[in-house]
């Protein structure tokens, strides 16, 4: 694991205020050595550590992670079992080093299909960190871009049908604020490991103007180093929202 620092004079240009993250490779990683899928899942744990920290070196305000899509559901059983084992892991090991460096921990999905032991480690890790003011971390398990979108719909569907909304007033940005997201701003940068070329349900609504980077490693492999890589072809790009180039 790598341990070089990266530190705000390591750039001349703007850090991107909020990373997401779509964890790739895990599987892959414990194919090529042989080793069953859980390996290259444990595996994973260590560079979800190690973006958190260059997160955090670099400046970065908020770090949101797809750990886990609706679609992974339908994956065997005994991978499930060790995925959400993983996870209470997850939460025993990292809780207290969060909270004292200062990270809030936020968990968004459909908790309707985990088990017990796992619906008490989303919560205790919500309430041990919940005073960070350092960092946000978003941690999406079980989570639907599209099911997102459509729940947000019937909300605001609902609130019609009661009268305390009038469907003239529905726009972006009461959109932006029913999702499971509402409390944060749309990412600046969009980072995919294992060279994959795919939104696979994530966050769509709010990755309309996300810039994207492609890591041609895998998760297990991702590093510091990468994630210094992605934030400095970032500072390279034009962000123009539709508009004309300043140029």
């Amino acid at each position: 694991m790598s341990h070089n620092q990266i530190t705000p004079s390591a750039f001349d240009e703007v850090v991107p205020r909020h990373i997401a993250v779509i964890l790739d490779g895990n599987g892959r990683w414990a194919a090529d050595r042989g080793l069953p899928r859980y390996a290259g899942h444990r595996e994973g744990m260590k560079a979800v550590r190690e973006i958190i920290l260059g997160c955090m070196d670099s400046g970065v305000e908020i770090l949101t992670l797809f750990a886990f899509s609706t679609e992974n559901w339908q994956r065997p059983e005994e991978e499930i079992i060790a995925l959400m084992t993983l996870l209470q892991l997850y939460v025993e090991q990292e809780k207290d080093e969060l909270r004292e460096r200062g990270v809030e921990v936020r968990v968004f999905g459909d908790f309707s299909r985990m088990d017990g032991p796992t619906l008490d480690a989303v919560k205790r890790i919500e309430k041990a960190t919940k005073e960070g003011e350092k960092m946000r971390l978003n941690l999406m398990i079980s989570y639907s871009g599209r099911a997102d979108i459509l729940n947000a719909t019937c909300e605001l569907a609902r609130r019609v049908r009661e009268g305390t909304l009038e469907p003239e007033d529905i726009d972006e940005e009461t959109m932006s604020q029913t999702l499971l997201t509402g409390d944060l701003p749309d990412p600046d940068l969009l980072i995919r490991t294992s060279g994959e070329s795919r939104l696979s349900n994530f966050i769509l609504w709010q990755l309309a103007y996300t810039e994207l980077y492609i890591a041609q490693v895998l998760w297990p492999d991702f590093t510091r180093d990468d994630l210094l890589e992605a934030i400095t072809e970032y500072q390279r790009r034009e962000r123009r929202f539709g508009r004309i180039s300043s140029s």
